[in-house]
């Protein structure tokens, strides 16, 4: 019969992905990690199939006893991690937790200072995405290329000139700190809102090596909970100052979210207790990685960015590949040898060519999760350099990518399983 073709297909193509992502590829998709056996695990659970809406105590709908149970514990969990006050874990990703904080601090018609597109601002920073769906008008603050990031002087001099009522920093692409503690205290001043958008690097934030923003003087935390982090998919808000929590808290639904997928909470306070007890170490591979990936990739002829300021202090590694076809062609002939990364543009890109820029993004935190460390971050530089600059078919290469990653299969830096029904990775 058809329906069972169907399924056999459905079966199959899950299966064929598992197979390839899991053991086959080595993925350096800056915005992906993997969880752990036992969060996927209780992932498959039955809060899947059910609703709360609303927050603990005050649902709107009955048989959440548990729910409210699962989120109080992982919303105490986070809290414990991120040196937060209050967590709210409903957003389903990290836009929508851009989209709750930006609702909450400013309405149509109101200015933000954003971090320029140079320096790494996620496009939901921008009018271009949350920020323009929601009527606020986004300024780009000056970018200093020397630095590659924010022009500390200038932005201090526009924040008292524009009085914005949001001050957003954080971002996409950046390898380096944004001069958050530089710059709060002046927004501060002017009324502004001050949101820090850690989706990219909430993982190092709570490992310890990323400066935490709430100490840098961010009123809201946004961030995603399956970058660095290496949780479900989803997002979070996080603050130490209640008036502001409350109202991003209120924002949430019902405008941007009504049910906020349950079945993340168990999932989420897995993996919190694991950062708890393991993100020191893997925040700090993390960063050892990537600093490692990036050298190795210089000394084999590749532009790096960065060169002169240590080329990254995130997972995060970007290399201009224009004079080896461009992002889009480089990005192609890697995923042809089973390298996964993602074209990305630079700083001195035109923004109008964002289908082919000159760079690509690559990160480390995926690979640090399943036990790579600074020797097999020498070997995909070579293999890299072997399928751009080398001429190899990357087809050819595949077996050599397949026998690095084939001693990489487990998952580490993670509670054991258990005994949990982990079949799903299988199938």
């Amino acid at each position: 019969m058809t329906h069972i073709s169907e399924l056999d297909q459905i079966l199959d193509v899950t299966r064929a992905q598992n197979r390839w992502r899991r053991k086959e590829t080595i993925n350096l998709i800056a915005s992906e990690n993997v969880m752990s056996p036992l969060a996927l695990s209780v992932y498959a659970s039955d809060f899947a199939s059910r609703y709360a809406e609303g927050t603990p105590g005050k649902r709107f709908y009955q048989g959440v006893k548990y729910v409210d149970e699962i989120e109080t514990l992982a919303s105490s969990l986070v809290n414990q991690i991120s040196g937060s006050s209050f967590s709210d874990l409903r957003p389903i990703s990290g836009t929508i937790a851009n989209a709750a904080a930006f609702r909450s601090a400013a309405s149509c018609g109101d200015k933000a200072l954003v971090v320029p597109v140079q320096a790494g601002a996620h496009v939901s920073h921008t009018k271009f995405g949350t920020l323009g769906a929601l009527g606020i008008e986004q300024i780009f603050m000056p970018y200093d290329p020397a630095s590659l990031n924010v022009d500390v002087d200038k932005a201090i001099k526009m924040i008292y000139e524009v009085r914005p009522k949001l001050v957003i920093m954080g971002g996409s692409l950046y390898l380096f700190p944004h001069p958050l503690k530089e710059l709060a205290p002046h927004a501060k001043a002017v009324g502004a809102t001050v949101i820090y958008d850690a989706a990219h690097v909430y993982g190092l934030i709570t490992g310890g090596a990323w400066p935490n923003p709430l100490d840098a003087g961010a009123d809201l935390v946004t961030a995603s909970t399956h970058k660095t982090f290496p949780g479900p998919q989803g997002g979070v808000i996080l603050s130490r100052r209640e008036g502001e929590f409350k109202a991003a808290s209120k924002s949430i639904f019902p405008w941007f979210v009504s049910n906020h997928h349950l079945n993340r909470l168990p999932a989420l306070a897995i993996t919190a207790l694991e950062m708890r007890e393991f993100g020191r170490d893997y925040a700090n591979a993390v960063v050892k990685n990537a600093r490692r990936l990036a050298e190795s990739l210089a000394a084999r002829g590749f532009r790096v960015v960065g060169e002169g300021l240590g080329y990254t202090r995130s997972h995060q590694v970007a290399v201009d590949v224009s004079s080896l076809g461009g992002g889009s062609a480089a990005a192609q002939k890697l995923e042809e040898a089973n390298i996964i990364v993602n074209k990305n543009m630079l700083p001195w890109d035109d923004p109008s060519n964002v289908k082919d820029p000159s760079g690509i993004r690559i990160g480390v935190q995926e690979m640090t999760r399943f036990g790579m460390g600074e020797d097999e971050m020498e070997e995909i530089a070579e293999l890299m350099k072997q399928v751009l600059m080398d001429g190899r078919d990357p087809h050819q290469a595949r077996a050599d990518v397949a026998t690095l990653r084939g001693s990489f299969l487990s998952v580490k830096y993670a509670f054991e399983e258990k005994g949990s029904d982990i079949s799903l990775i299988e199938l």
